[in-house]
């Protein structure tokens, strides 16, 4: 795949809105899901606007697929931006895990484990969604930086980030803005699917920011 892509594009690597309207008899686990609310913040708050057909664009719109049916669709063999049967995921070297353990737990879950401040092993995906959503509540967003190495083996930059605008767990928020910037590296098909994805970044440092303002019910 060259820098720019003249011909057309695989729904998966498209506009997520795309995906959706397109996708039928989606098992999703609570409706198909509208992202209109949180566009409004992604779009005056992203710093990078990749030209529409060109590899920058091409991967972020494959992991904003990714990361949409990763969260809402049930049945991974409906996933379209993944070969779901060898699919792997993994943070930071750890254990790597499969699409269907991703459905089973969530990614929030598997991304950060057990800590001081967050334990994922009494956390189920519907209450770390919550926790997170809560201290969140325009959206924790994502978008690609910048792509470093082309296909097979996609080597890109991103950043997430989101107002701290809603209590985490007990601590209360403190209205400011968490950023997130980390490395992955994804192999992919010819057709632009994920076979495996390794991500890096600092997971402790994102808890901390969450839990630096003090707890609202400290005595």
């Amino acid at each position: 795949m060259s820098q720019e892509q003249s011909t057309e594009l695989p729904l998966w690597v498209q506009e997520r809105s795309k995906v959706i309207a397109n996708d039928t008899s989606v098992e999703w686990r609570s409706g198909a899901p509208d992202y209109s609310y949180t566009n409004q913040f992604l779009e005056k708050e992203r710093k990078h606007n990749h030209a529409e057909g060109s590899l920058n664009a091409i991967a972020h719109n494959l992991v904003k697929t990714f990361e949409m049916e990763a969260t809402h669709k049930t049945n991974p063999q409906q996933w379209l931006s993944t070969v779901t049967d060898k699919f792997r995921m993994s943070t930071n070297g750890g254990p790597e895990y499969t699409a269907q353990q991703i459905v089973d737990a969530g990614t929030y879950n598997l991304f950060l484990g057990d800590t001081e401040h967050y334990r994922s092993s009494e956390e189920t995906f519907d209450s770390s969604y919550t926790l997170f959503h809560t201290a969140f509540p325009e959206g924790f967003h994502w978008e690609l930086i910048e792509v470093l190495s082309p296909p097979p083996n996609v080597v890109f930059k991103w950043r997430h980030w989101g107002q701290f605008k809603g209590n985490f767990n007990k601590f209360a928020p403190t209205g400011e803005s968490v950023e997130i910037v980390g490395l992955s590296v994804a192999r992919v098909t010819e057709e632009l699917k994920i076979e495996s994805v390794e991500h890096f970044f600092d997971t402790s440092a994102f808890l901390n920011k969450l839990t630096a303002g003090g707890c609202p019910f400290h005595s």
